[in-house]
């Protein structure tokens, strides 16, 4: 039998974990949509925004950052009244917000995939954690990325939110030791 991480139980969640979860991510289109799926998840399940992905793709361009960075208020009201997605003022207008940081970023440092990783130096983090329980809810590096970002005007980035980022992208390795997923991961990376 395949053991897969805990989390991992209703079949959305098993796919994300078998085929995303981890995975070392280094395009800045992927990187855009967990910074604002990460964000809008703050304070619900994972679950909900997995259920709410598709509509937030569509609502959002494709999670072109270009195309969000021009929302204006019209934009908004669509956002707002669109049930498919979480609609919360606070987190829409950080979406639009982190979309015009995100390309501030990318033309200061070529992309931002070259920014974001450059706090694990360019290379998945690989902790050996004796069980599910010792995974920690942010670390040193979550909390400085956390911090530069909120530095340059991001919204929902705490460290908190950013640690789960870390996890989503493959910048940490968080899953359980004796996860399928685990030694795959570490192999391609």
């Amino acid at each position: 039998m395949t053991y897969r991480c805990a989390w991992a139980r209703n079949p959305p969640a098993v796919a994300y974990h078998d085929k995303e979860w981890g995975v070392p991510v280094r395009r800045d289109r992927k990187l855009f949509e967990f910074l604002i799926l990460e964000g809008a998840q703050a304070g619900l399940s994972w679950d909900t925004i997995l259920a709410k992905r598709t509509a937030y793709r569509a609502a959002f361009d494709g999670f072109d950052p270009e195309r969000v960075a021009r929302y204006g208020a019209a934009d908004k009201r669509r956002l707002l009244a669109n049930a498919g997605i979480v609609r919360n003022r606070a987190k829409v207008d950080a979406a639009i917000l982190n979309a015009r940081t995100f390309l501030a970023v990318r033309s200061e440092h070529g992309s931002f995939s070259r920014y974001v990783w450059k706090f694990v130096d360019g290379e998945p983090l690989r902790p050996r954690r004796s069980s599910r329980h010792d995974v920690p809810a942010t670390d040193s590096v979550s909390d400085a990325l956390s911090a530069d970002l909120r530095r340059r005007g991001f919204k929902f980035v705490g460290s908190t939110i950013m640690y789960a980022f870390m996890q989503a992208v493959g910048m940490v390795n968080d899953h359980e030791w004796a996860c399928f997923r685990r030694s795959e991961i570490d192999a391609q990376s």
